[in-house]
């Protein structure tokens, strides 16, 4: 008898997890599916890769596999001017994001113009592509949707990148590597409260902003400010630079801690850095023993500070 009653409890236990799996996890991911997403969010899952966070093809979260975003305004296919275009670039073998591998999940108008208007489905992983966000004007709502330009204008991962500066290069998905193995969203927020945060942050995302991103970098506690729009605040690269490489010399109180070895071994000029040279001399600036503090040396631009700057800039 005692063994029947356990075995009915654990069925009824069982069932009850099931339904509350069923109702947290499954229908809203049918809700979700179905909100279109924003123009914001295809500029996001194009610049961030596949996956924003751990994955199998970065294990060790180094950066590797993933897309450079450019500013051309340079046809990479024809060499004629055009009018400057944000693109993302993927090399052969990058992996892909969501909205390309899965276009349902865009929304049923964003999915259908990047299929039928940009032939997200005729791109190969293999063989790479570059991709451009487009909005179709033509009808009572603007959609905006996803174009493979590889397939519709003939651009080629190379060519693009060969069309770009290294100023207009962006490492925007590599930057959110390092925000998320530098523990960033352990003190920042990405997603202003619905309080006084609208007047000093700038308003929260919306539900389409996030479409194909993965993961979100939301954050649970606020030890400083919310980054939601902090390009937009802030878009001096020098002071994100001095920022990170020593917050004090921005902030005299400030608590962040320095994240200047992400500058690796070289500066931008091939130069070996002195971590101990330059410490010693602002430990005498700090201590008012010199009027100005030393140099911060230009991260490299395959740094991993260059990235994260790179990501915290592009935060509008």
């Amino acid at each position: 008898m005692a063994f029947r009653e356990y075995t009915i409890g654990a069925r009824m236990f069982g069932l009850a997890f099931g339904t509350s799996m069923f109702i947290t996890l499954y229908m809203p991911a049918m809700d979700i599916r179905n909100v279109s997403v924003t123009e914001i969010g295809l500029e996001r899952q194009l610049s961030f890769g596949r996956v924003g966070g751990f994955s199998y093809e970065d294990p060790f979260l180094t950066g590797v596999a993933k897309p450079t975003t450019v500013d051309i305004s340079v046809d990479p296919n024809t060499g004629a001017p055009m009018e400057p275009t944000r693109a993302y670039v993927y090399p052969a073998g990058t992996p892909f994001p969501n909205g390309i591998r899965h276009p349902l999940i865009l929304g049923e108008k964003p999915k259908g113009a990047s299929i039928d208007k940009g032939k997200v489905l005729d791109a190969v992983e293999a063989q790479g592509a570059v991709f451009v966000v487009r909005v179709d004007d033509s009808g009572e709502e603007a959609v905006p949707y996803i174009e493979n330009a590889t397939a519709t204008r003939g651009w080629k991962p190379e060519a693009t990148m060969a069309k770009a500066s290294d100023a207009d290069s962006y490492h925007i998905g590599k930057g959110k590597i390092m925000f998320v193995r530098e523990g960033c969203w352990w003190c920042h927020t990405l997603l202003p409260e619905q309080t006084q945060d609208w007047q000093y942050f700038g308003a929260p995302p919306m539900l389409g902003d996030f479409n194909g991103e993965s993961p979100t970098a939301f954050g649970s506690d606020r030890k400083g400010p919310d980054l939601t729009h902090v390009g937009s605040r802030n878009s001096s690269r020098e002071w994100m630079m001095m920022h990170f490489f020593n917050p004090r010399l921005v902030q005299p109180h400030s608590i962040m801690p320095r994240y200047d070895y992400l500058w690796g071994d070289k500066d931008s000029g091939g130069n070996t850095i002195d971590f101990d040279a330059w410490r010693a001399q602002y430990d005498k600036y700090a201590a008012n023993e010199t009027v100005y503090p030393p140099e911060v040396p230009l991260p490299a631009k395959d740094s991993e500070a260059r990235a994260l700057i790179d990501f915290v800039l592009n935060l509008k």
